[in-house]
């Protein structure tokens, strides 16, 4: 049995090094996906080299998405809906092109899905005792810095489950977090209800916006809510003062056609314990990324 961790790539080398050495020991493979154009639709260079991960280089597949997904809205003038709408369908194709490297593995295989700032914790894990059909990880949500944690929320980013399991990357992703019982029937027609779930409670670390502030407003320019950014009056100014603040511009708790979606939203300081080992043994090393 083979365990694979894959992702997509926009230009986040801080992350992809980290993830490498913090799953290395418990991956035999890594699959990376990178498109030629943004999730708002703008084309882009290539960024992923695994040439700059020499450790890791024999472990890594990188595949390069090259057309936009045919079922993208096309006319002159994109409302909001249009916009969001063509960003998910973009995200969902070059999520699911991952799939186009699992032919060599077996149905037993494990295959691992997250964004690449979501890393799953796997150091006290074992696939071999697991008799669920899906795994999911229950994370850490942390913003700007590793040790800024947005608090009361519970983030379940890393999801997992054998090839033989595996409808599609997109729809693994969207797996309800949470265990239906058994005299719910309408999880036998579901592809997003499951019964047979394996929740890890010290599931990892979701380490959002860890970027400087000119990555952070690519960002938020070019990601599936880059239409809501903009109405909302996104500048870099914004964006320093909130990084100064430790406040984000999103509030979890509230529903998505919620007025208070934007709210603001305090984070808080947490001991560097609750890190993955790599950052608490490299403190010096990752002191941009630390707020102390």
């Amino acid at each position: 049995m083979k365990i694979i961790d894959t992702t997509t790539f926009f230009e986040e080398h801080l992350m992809m090094n980290l993830r490498f050495n913090i799953l290395n020991s418990f991956v035999d493979h890594f699959i990376v996906c990178e498109a030629r154009f943004t999730h708002s639709g703008k084309k882009k260079e290539i960024n992923f080299k695994k040439s700059d991960y020499p450790e890791f280089e024999d472990k890594i597949t990188h595949l390069i998405i090259n057309n936009e997904p045919t079922d993208i809205i096309k006319k002159e003038k994109l409302s909001s809906y249009d916009l969001r709408f063509n960003s998910i369908a973009r995200i969902r194709a070059q999520r699911n092109y991952l799939m186009k490297s699992l032919d060599d593995y077996s149905p037993e295989d494990y295959l691992i899905y997250s964004d690449n700032d979501e890393i799953p914790n796997l150091e006290f894990f074992d696939f071999n005792k697991n008799n669920n059909k899906i795994i999911l990880f229950k994370q850490k949500l942390f913003y700007y810095k590793f040790n800024l944690l947005l608090p009361n929320v519970d983030w379940y980013g890393s999801k997992a489950c054998k090839i033989k399991h595996l409808k599609s990357i997109d729809l693994l992703r969207a797996i309800k977090n949470k265990r239906y019982n058994i005299f719910r029937l309408d999880t036998l027609f579901s592809n997003l209800k499951h019964q047979s779930i394996n929740i890890i409670s010290n599931g990892g670390w979701h380490f959002s916006n860890l970027k400087n502030i000119e990555e952070l407003e690519r960002k938020y320019l070019n990601d599936e809510n880059h239409a809501e950014y903009e109405k909302l009056g996104h500048t870099i100014n914004k964006i320093r003062l909130n990084i100064k603040n430790r406040t984000i511009d999103y509030d979890h708790s509230a529903k998505k056609d919620s007025p208070k979606r934007f709210d603001k939203t305090k984070l808080q300081i947490i001991d560097l314990s609750l890190l993955p080992k790599i950052i608490k043994d490299n403190k010096e090393a990752y002191k941009e990324w630390l707020d102390i």
